[in-house]
This record gives structure tokens, C-alpha cells and sequence, in this order.
């Protein structure tokens, strides 16, 4: 018999599905519930790896820790990993099978990875007692919804209900509910049970007269009224979204243990993936995390990363455009601390000879570090255990780049030179005994009277954030109805809303 379902769609992007997918199956597990999470279709340029060396979208990762269970490529089979504004490397099951225009995927490709998505979800619920599947954009987006496999497509061929997620910090709530419903046709309106209002701020009881009034003109009810909270975001799908002025990530806002703050500056580049990197840092007392773009803004930093990217020689000639480039080298030069992982590490290098990323051939790199790399058709999927600093770390791969190292002291499989480190590992720096380390390093470099607090657990700060998100949903939803909607389906007679669908 197969597990209950629920699919959490949304009203627009952003408006909270991952957060409110990860905290339904952290109440769901808490409850005593074998849940799994599910994304048929991820546009993301932050992903992580599996144990069996897929590669899918670390939304999906960090729900299923919240669900307490192992990532595996059934939560996420395809994976959209954007190359530019017209064009996406597709990942199926974990492993990439080509580049795609949006006109070619939504042409005709998406469609026929119907099947493909619908077995793997129907795997999991042979498996699992509930499936929470998280939708993409909103599911009325009438102009894709004849290929639509994410949303109401495949909501429609699952039978699973729909519990429509709005932002109302962002106004406009009410009218996105109901606009979301009546654009959709009769048959996929059955399904949509309700909506669930995130990000509200103040007394729910100003609010109550709106809820009533929306289920009078909708006759659906509505599950939860989830309050504003600071610092609730697990890892970001998009790297394209991220601002490129000024975001602070700090998930931490203690004091230093030292005398000193220590100032971390991650260059934006195009195309920037698993930014989230960075985010161990940030989670670190006295550790001030920011994203920049220009160069001046590298003067007061201790550390500078360079992180990784889907577009290495772009976001070299960006460097370079941007006087970036220039920067770096003059920081090189006055051994004060730079860091570059995946893509950025080839950016270090001093050769690239790139025929299937960019096609660009021969280009020169910054010449920081002896590294010469060639990209290969093939990715690099792998989850590398090491040790650095004299602590163990453990991390994970993903890069077309195979680096030639010809020199320096070896450093997470790649290298450093004077205070200029490069690796092809993420999530390096969730190793907290290294991290530690690391930091000491660079503070001493920079002349920062900094001290790494002895205990921060990057793990316990994780698992402190879905616990938070599983309090939300139990504090603040309907946690009956909802299990009744994960059990039963869509309530029955639910009423049609005008216009429906355009023909």
C-alpha cells in the first residue's frame, strides 16, 4: 500500500515551500512518522552529493535531515543547474545528461521525464509512510502547465493534495491565494485543499476576518498562520538570487570569544554555486560573513573566498573586469589570507583549458597557485573523507575541472601557497575540529586577535534550526487537518473557482 502525500506549492518563488516542506517532516518524524521529501524537479545551482554519488539539490538534503533520513537521487531526479539565461545542464537520477535550452526542456524533454518522476515517487511512498513534495515557482503558471511535471502535473497523476503556501510579508496574500486558485483548471482545483500564510507579523486575530472571507470566496480553509522568525532559511536554491551587494549570512550573532571580529569577504561571481560554504563560517561567534563585488571592499577583509561556479571562466574574466582580479593578486603578494573551493580554486590556478564548460579553450587563470586544469566531460561526484590542519574533515565533489597540482603544500586534495588555499571540496568547513583550525590560521595571518569558540557544532546548529521549523508547524498549523490531508486526500466537494484555466 502506498505512504499518504502532500504537495506544498506556493503562490509565487520564495514564498517559503522548502522551509515549510522541511518543517512538516520534522513534525512528522517527531510524531513517530517515516516521512521522506520529495522535489520532482530542482532548479538549483546548490547541490550536494550523496552517499551513492548523485548529485541533487541540497534543499532536498537538508529536508531530509529534517526527516532524519540518508539523501538519495529519488528525492530530487531532475536537477536543472543553470549555465546562463537561456540554457541549463539537466541531472537525471544524480547524473548530468546534457545541456538544454528553457525553449528545448519546456519544449518537449520535460514531459517525457513524466514517467521517470513518477516512478521515483511512487518508490518512496512503497517505502515510507508519508511523501511531503515540495512544487516549484507557482502552479499556476498557465503558459508551462501543458509540460508541467513539478506542480499540479504532478499532483494531478500522484492524486496527492495541495497545500498553497503564501508570503504575506511580501502584501498581496489574499489576492495570491485566490488568483493561484482560479487560474487553475477544474480538475486541478479539486486538489487544492488550502493555503498556509507564512511570514506574518503581528495579531493573528487582524487577520481572521481576511481567512473567513477567503474561505467564503473559495471554500477552502486555511492550515496554519506561520509567524515571522529570523534566521529560519535552510540551504537556498538559488544562486542566481542571491543579492550581490551587502548580504550579510550570519546565523550567529554572539560576540567573539577574542578581542577581535574576523571579516570574511566572498566574492559574488556569476553563476555562483554552493554558496552555502560559507555558511559554517558564519555560524561561528565573532565571524562576520558578507558578499562583494567590488574591489575596495576587499581592504578591510581577513579572509577572502572565492567560491565555486557553473561558469569558472566567466567569473574569471568577471574578476578581472571588475578589478577584483587585481585585488586578489596584491593580497597574494602581501600573504593575507584567500580561499578558493571548487571553482574558485581553478580560478587560482594557472591554466584552465575549459572544452566543455564555457568551450573557451586555453585561458590563463590568476597564476596564484602551480594548478593546471582541464575539464572533462565527465563529472567528479564524490564524497572525500581527508585530513587537514591535523583534523579530520569530510566534504563532498562536484566539478567537470580535473586538476594537475605541480607544487605547494597538499591541502584537501588540492594545495596552498604562503596563505593562499585551494581545494575541490564543500562543506570542508562543516568540520568543525578544521574549521577551527583554519580560522586560527587566518587569524594569525591577518593579525586579528580572534579565538574560534571551542564547542560551536555546525551539525547541533542544524539540527537546532529543523527542530525550530518542526516547532513552527506544531505550534502554528493545523496539525490534524493536515495529517488528514497526508492520509486522505484533498477534501471532497471542493468548489470550482472562475475563470479556471485559459483554454
Amino acid at each position: 500500500m502506498s505512504g499518504g502525500g502532500l504537495l506544498v506549492a506556493g503562490t509565487t518563488s520564495d514564498a517559503g515551500k522548502s522551509v515549510v516542506t522541511a518543517g512538516i517532516c520534522r513534525w512528522l518524524v517527531r510524531q513517530g512518522v517515516k516521512v521522506a521529501p520529495f522535489k520532482a524537479q530542482n532548479m538549483s545551482l546548490n547541490s550536494f552529493v550523496t552517499r551513492e554519488g548523485a548529485e541533487i539539490g541540497r534543499a532536498q538534503a537538508m529536508q531530509a535531515q529534517a526527516c532524519r533520513v540518508e539523501p538519495t537521487a529519488l528525492m530530487n531526479p531532475v536537477l536543472l543547474k543553470p549555465g546562463g539565461e537561456q540554457s541549463s545542464q539537466v541531472v537525471l537520477l544524480g547524473k548530468p545528461v546534457g545541456e538544454l535550452s528553457a525553449r528545448g526542456y519546456h519544449g518537449g524533454r520535460q514531459q517525457q521525464l513524466l514517467g521517470t518522476v513518477l516512478d521515483c515517487l511512487g518508490e518512496l511512498r512503497g517505502t515510507y509512510d508519508a511523501v511531503i513534495c515540495e512544487g516549484a515557482g507557482s502552479p499556476a503558471e498557465i503558459n508551462l502547465r501543458r509540460t508541467d511535471i513539478v506542480n499540479m502535473g504532478i499532483a494531478r497523476n500522484a492524486g496527492l493534495p495541495v497545500l498553497v503556501v503564501g508570503d504575506i510579508d511580501r502584501g498581496g496574500v489574499f489576492a495570491s491565494f485566490f488568483g493561484t486558485v482560479a487560474l487553475l483548471s477544474e480538475e486541478d482545483q479539486k486538489l487544492v485543499a488550502g493555503f498556509l500564510v507564512n511570514k506574518f507579523r503581528g495579531d493573528v486575530s487582524l487577520l481572521e476576518p481576511g481567512l473567513d472571507m477567503l474561505h467564503g470566496l473559495t471554500g477552502r480553509s486555511t492550515y496554519g498562520v506561520l509567524p515571522f522568525r529570523h534566521g529560519l532559511g535552510i540551504d537556498e536554491e538559488d544562486g542566481l538570487r542571491v543579492s550581490l551587494r551587502g548580504t550579510v549570512r550570519e546565523s550567529n550573532t554572539a560576540a567573539p570569544l577574542g578581542e577581535d571580529v574576523l571579516r570574511v569577504a566572498v566574492c559574488a561571481i556569476p553563476l555562483m554555486s554552493n554558496f552555502t560554504d560559507v555558511d559554517a563560517l558564519a555560524a561561528e561567534p565573532g565571524v562576520v560573513v558578507r558578499f562583494v563585488d567590488r574591489p575596495e571592499e576587499l581592504a578591510d577583509a581577513d579572509l577572502v573566498v572565492i567560491p565555486g561556479t557553473r561558469g569558472t571562466v566567466k567569473a574569471l574574466q568577471w574578476l578581472r573586469e571588475r578589478g577584483l582580479a587585481a585585488a586578489i593578486g596584491r593580497r597574494v603578494a602581501e600573504q593575507r589570507p584567500v580561499l578558493g573551493i571548487c571553482g574558485g580554486f581553478q580560478i587560482l590556478g594557472e591554466h584552465i583549458e575549459d572544452e566543455v564548460e564555457s568551450r573557451a579553450g586555453a585561458v590563463d587563470g590568476l597564476g596564484v597557485l602551480p594548478v593546471r586544469v582541464r575539464f572533462a566531460r565527465e563529472k567528479t561526484l564524490t564524497r572525500p573523507v581527508g585530513e587537514a590542519l591535523g583534523e579530520p574533515v569530510e566534504g563532498y565533489e562536484i566539478h567537470h575541472g580535473v586538476a594537475d597540482v605541480g607544487g605547494g603544500v597538499p591541502f584537501l586534495d588540492g594545495c596552498r601557497v604562503g596563505q593562499t588555499w585551494g581545494t575541490h571540496w564543500h562543506g570542508s568547513l562543516e568540520s568543525d575540529g578544521f574549521r577551527r583550525a583554519f580560522l586560527r590560521e587566518v587569524a594569525a595571518a591577518a593579525g586579528r586577535r580572534f579565538v574560534p569558540a571551542p564547542h560551536t557544532s555546525f551539525a547541533a546548529l542544524r539540527e537546532e534550526q529543523l527542530d525550530r521549523l518542526g516547532d513552527l508547524i506544531e505550534q502554528h498549523a493545523d496539525t490534524d487537518a493536515l495529517w488528514r490531508l497526508i492520509e486522505s486526500g484533498a477534501p471532497q466537494g471542493l468548489p470550482f473557482i472562475p475563470p479556471g484555466a485559459p483554454a
